[in-house]
């Protein structure tokens, strides 16, 4: 494991422990095992490793997606496989990504957001152009517009119950139905 993501990781685990105004540099290096001079090397404050933090909770979402996705099965229980996993995710590490939600808004690393995306984005292109070349979603459907448009509902739909309401799984179960129907009918499903 590289410095960098002994840092990474390490202000992962501080951040969750502490909060992100609590944590010190030196909590950092610390739980990293380094010396503070190389966390700068990597990083000019504890706030300019947001965008790191983000980088691995979007590879998270993209290998959680990529292993529960089934290429042989419907589209409609592909979208399901992926709304599936960006819902455990978010679960799993809801205090993450609400971490990282409020520490990236502090920073004038906001901007970077689109690119730290860029590899969902399209992966979620190439699976809506698959599906369209394959006549199960609408021609008219622009699919690399989309493609942020439908992980920003997904992301926003789970946030929702792990980040922003009570911990109710029922809830959880018929947000997610409520997605999934809303989705089919935006992309014109044809089952």
């Amino acid at each position: 494991m590289s410095k960098e993501e002994k840092i990474i990781l390490a202000a992962i685990d501080v951040f969750r422990e502490k909060g992100v105004e609590k944590t010190k540099v030196s909590d950092i290096v610390k739980s990293a095992g380094i010396a503070q001079g190389t966390f700068y090397l990597y990083f000019p404050s504890k706030l300019s490793v947001m965008p790191a933090i983000a980088a691995v909770m979007v590879e998270k979402i993209m290998s959680e997606v990529n292993h529960r996705f089934q290429k042989n099965e419907s589209i409609e229980g592909q979208l399901e496989q992926i709304v599936d996993a960006v819902f455990y995710l978010t679960k799993e590490y809801r205090d993450v990504f609400a971490l990282v939600y409020a520490g990236i808004t502090q920073t004038e690393h906001l901007k970077e957001w689109e690119t730290i995306y860029a590899p969902f984005y399209e992966w979620m292109n190439n699976f809506l152009k698959q599906a369209q070349n394959a006549g199960d979603i609408r021609d008219s459907l622009n699919t690399e517009r989309s493609s942020k448009l439908i992980i920003g509902l997904i992301e926003s739909a789970a946030e929702q119950i792990y980040l922003y309401d009570d911990l109710d799984e029922e809830n959880a179960t018929l947000q997610k139905q409520e997605l999934l129907d809303f989705l089919h009918h935006a992309l014109g499903l044809r089952i």
